[in-house]
């Protein structure tokens, strides 16, 4: 197996490129046989009692190479590079341009342009829940919160801008915010994550993101999505259409209805990286993968080895 260095983007400069700013990393259970469907044939699928684990990375970076920028990745699943795995994305929506150039020809993601707005309304009173009469129970919201206590609402809209894509999706988060702010732990982790196989970089690429952070266990954000549904339905919430959002069509079709489908299925975690700094290394570019699914796909950084045979 040949290993190749990707040359960086001249807006970019030389990798690593260095991220600062703030993200949401909500994981959702996604049905393998779904998931399946857009991730290469090289690879193997992580997955247990028929499902695998999705979702979104949802950044709003302050200070990037491209400047400010916000970023959502759609992640269908997980798939096995032994001993560890790796994300696949299936669509990554950005507002800037130089992002979504460098995303596709440098990092082999399917990157789109998007419209993203924000609103963040304050209500007095802390909405009640399992979480919150639970916590009740056991005395810790009288430690961390009083009733002057407020929450955020905050509503993000993502909409493509191109015309064959019909993204149009509302993500709702309600976060609380007490007299005493504490914004997590502070933790360094490793995202590796899989691309390529795209129109702009055909090369199937291994990416590593280094990421700094405090990090908090939140609510998981409420998803939407304005479907093309034939019905006439305007918005719907998980419950209306999880069980109809993937239909036979095209391939452009399939794609979309999947990218509604992960956002839409069940949320099983959400993690807050607050003061985050996340540094991307140069793509690996694997131009030649093994044919089982048992032997792991090779990715060695080319200072290390320069060919396999």
């Amino acid at each position: 197996m040949e290993v190749v260095e990707q040359k960086p983007s001249s807006g970019y400069g030389k990798p690593p490129w260095v991220f600062r700013g703030s993200a949401l990393y909500q994981l959702h259970l996604v049905k393998a046989e779904k998931a399946q469907a857009c991730i290469p044939k090289e690879f193997k699928l992580v997955q247990a009692f028929g499902y695998t684990l999705g979702g979104f990375f949802l950044a709003s970076y302050e200070d990037s190479p491209a400047g400010v920028f916000d970023e959502l990745v759609v992640i269908a699943g997980l798939v096995w590079n032994r001993p560890t795995s790796c994300a696949w994305a299936t669509k990554v929506y950005v507002n800037s341009d130089e992002a979504c150039n460098h995303g596709r020809k440098e990092v082999g993601l399917p990157s789109e342009k998007a419209r993203f707005s924000k609103t963040i309304e304050a209500i007095s009173r802390q909405p009640r829940g399992i979480m919150s009469e639970f916590s009740d129970m056991i005395g810790i919201n009288d430690m961390f919160f009083n009733p002057k206590d407020h929450m955020n609402v905050q509503v993000t809209k993502v909409k493509c801008l191109d015309q064959a894509d019909s993204c149009n999706i509302s993500l709702t988060s309600a976060v609380a915010v007490p007299a005493l702010s504490w914004m997590g732990p502070a933790i360094k982790m490793s995202l590796p994550s899989f691309s390529g196989g795209t129109m702009y970089n055909p090369n199937l690429l291994k990416y590593s993101c280094q990421i700094e952070c405090r990090v908090q266990a939140v609510q998981p954000m409420k998803v939407s999505s304005a479907m093309p549904l034939t019905n006439g339905d305007k918005d719907q919430s998980l419950e209306d259409h999880r069980a109809n959002s993937l239909v036979v069509g095209d391939d452009q079709n399939d794609r979309q209805n999947l990218i509604n489908y992960v956002m839409l299925s069940k949320p099983i975690l959400a993690l807050k990286f607050n003061q985050m700094r996340m540094q991307v290394e140069a793509p690996i570019v694997l131009s030649q993968c093994s044919k089982s699914s048992e032997t792991s796909v090779s990715s060695v950084p080319l200072s290390n080895i320069e060919r396999f045979v």
